[in-house]
C-alpha cells in the first residue's frame, strides 16, 4: 500500500492542504508548479523547509490546495503544510528540530487573528471624528 499523508497550515484566514505521496520530487499549489507559481518572493518563502532540507521531498510528489487570504496568507499556510508534510514522511527528530530553530511558524500555526470590529467606529479601534459645531 502506497503512504499517503495530508497536512494542513494556516495563516490569518488563508487554509492549505497538503497531500504527499510517492513520485518524483514535484511542488503542486493548486495544481501550478511551484517553479512558475506566484512572484519570486513567494516562491522562495515557499520553498523554505525544501531550502533547509534539500533532499527532503526526493521521491515524494506535494500537491496543496489553497483558499482565502491574500498572496502571503496562502505562502506562509503553504510552507508551514509542507514542513509539516515533511516531518510526517521522513519522522526524524533532527528535520523537526532543524525547522523549530529556523522559524517556529514551520510548523506551528500563527495564532494571531484580526481584532473584532467595534460600534461607534470604522473599525477595532478607530472611531467616528467628534463634532461639536
Amino acid at each position: 500500500m502506497a503512504k499517503i499523508i495530508n497536512t494542513s497550515g494556516k495563516r490569518k484566514t488563508a487554509i492549505a492542504r497538503a497531500t504527499l505521496k510517492p513520485g518524483n520530487g514535484r511542488v503542486r499549489i493548486n495544481s501550478v508548479p511551484l517553479e512558475v507559481y506566484g512572484t519570486e518572493l513567494i516562491r522562495l518563502k515557499i520553498a523554505e523547509p525544501l531550502l533547509l532540507m534539500p533532499n527532503a521531498l526526493d521521491g515524494v510528489d506535494a500537491a496543496i490546495d489553497v483558499a482565502g487570504g491574500g498572496i502571503m496568507g496562502q505562502a506562509e499556510a503553504i510552507r508551514t503544510a509542507l514542513a509539516r508534510g515533511i516531518v510526517e514522511w521522513h519522522n526524524d527528530p533532527a528535520i523537526k528540530d532543524a525547522f523549530l530553530a529556523y522559524d517556529r511558524t514551520l510548523l506551528v500555526n500563527d495564532s494571531r487573528q484580526k481584532e473584532t470590529k467595534k460600534p461607534h467606529g470604522r473599525g477595532a479601534r478607530a472611531k467616528f471624528q467628534k463634532s461639536y459645531r
